[in-house]
């Protein structure tokens, strides 16, 4: 009997198109004598919605069109099933999941907000808990917890955008104990979007206010000289992790942008192909000291999250002191970085399966935890008036 996954994508997100590539690749990979694949398209609106047109990218370059060929439906519990069910006067189930398989990228949808739901409504899923997922979109508390757990990172500054609307001096006398270059970033985007490499002292302004259309949180962190950035995807859970090959990045801009990373020969009349298109060298060109360094500082950055499923984690490396640097965790990367588990042996079907069984595994194991009490201390409970909430003993 096949498994049905329900594929979770789009949602309120300044990545929603990202999101609908890496899907649709996936999908296009998941084994069809195992599963049974369920699309559910989450619209800017965050609409939901489900049909077998949402396989094909050719049918999202008119996004508006969508709601046309699809139904639009509500995830939820029904009778141990869990179901999509249309919206409306006459609500009907029209389709039913085993597991949900998020593949969303961005604030509002892959920082813990669909798995919460999901963790709610009971549904098995894919991936990092809530507590990585949010850490994992976060710049700031992830430094926060990296530096805690004594893991390589550039020094920063971060603050609220109101704190530099009130008083823009001051951030700006706190940025001056950082070293140019600096690189300025809205806290929990994605997909290098809204940052800014600074240079001059006299770019800062502007490229906050850049950071502060996209976030309320910004920070601010020191370029690594002479860099090399690599990213290296980490496979496992909490009781193991397994690393893919380590890849090289290399941006046409000042940093790895988002043209860099999902538009590439798309400008020339080509389509995207996801991260897949960046300009990469695989394997890394770099010694076998740092390929150790960069692999076992990758699962450190992992197991420290908690994290689960397949994330990638980006690193900065000083070509000149050797020095390796953390610079983020994805917990749902672009295209899932199949291209990565590829040259160890690991096809994109063969990636899916083990990321499904993983799933699994997790929720048999969470189903063994407690979570709540057979006893109700409500039926000893007397009441609000005249009482002061108070139970009997």
């Amino acid at each position: 009997m096949k498994i049905k996954v329900g594929v979770i994508f789009g949602g309120e997100s300044v990545e929603h198109e990202v999101s609908i590539i890496s899907a649709v690749q996936a999908m296009a990979n998941l084994d069809q004598e195992k599963y049974d694949i369920v699309p559910i398209y989450i619209s800017k609106e965050k609409e939901w919605y489900t049909g077998r047109a949402l396989l094909n990218i050719e049918n999202y370059q008119d996004l508006a069109s969508i709601k046309s060929y699809t139904k639009n439906v509500v995830l939820y519990a029904k009778n141990n099933h869990f179901v999509l069910q249309t919206k409306g006067l006459f609500k009907r189930v029209i389709d039913e999941i085993d597991l949900a398989f998020p593949i969303v990228h961005g604030a509002n949808i892959e920082d813990g907000t669909i798995q919460g739901y999901l963790d709610l409504v009971g549904v098995p899923y894919v991936g990092s808990n809530i507590y990585a997922s949010v850490v994992g979109q976060d710049k700031i508390f992830m430094k926060q917890i990296f530096r805690a757990a004594n893991l390589p990172i550039t020094d920063y500054v971060w603050f609220f955008d109101i704190e530099f609307k009130e008083n823009a001096n001051a951030i700006l006398k706190k940025i001056d104990t950082l070293k140019l270059p600096v690189l300025v970033k809205p806290a929990t985007l994605g997909s290098s979007i809204g940052i800014t490499k600074v240079s001059k002292k006299e770019e800062l302004t502007t490229a906050i206010e850049e950071a502060m259309q996209y976030d309320t949180k910004i920070i601010v962190e020191e370029a690594v000289a002479n860099l090399i950035e690599v990213n290296c995807s980490v496979l496992g859970n909490y009781e193991f992790q397994q690393t893919s090959e380590i890849e090289e990045v290399r941006a046409k801009d000042a940093i790895l942008s988002y043209n860099d990373k999902y538009i590439g020969n798309g400008k020339k009349g080509g389509k995207s192909k996801g991260m897949v298109s960046t300009n990469r060298v695989i394997p890394a060109k770099i010694d076998d000291k740092l390929r150790k360094e960069v692999m076992s500082t990758a699962k450190a950055v992992f197991r420290v999250l908690n994290s689960a499923g397949v994330c990638r984690v980006d690193l900065l490396i000083d070509e000149k002191t050797k020095k390796v640097y953390v610079n983020e965790i994805n917990t749902i990367p672009g295209s899932l970085s199949f291209y990565l588990w590829e040259p160890v042996g690991k096809t994109y079907s063969m990636l899916l399966d083990d990321l499904i069984s993983l799933a699994i595994k997790s929720y048999k194991n969470r189903s063994k935890r407690t979570y709540s009490f057979d006893t109700n201390i409500l039926s000893n409970f007397e009441g609000l008036k005249g009482n002061k909430g108070k139970l009997k003993h």
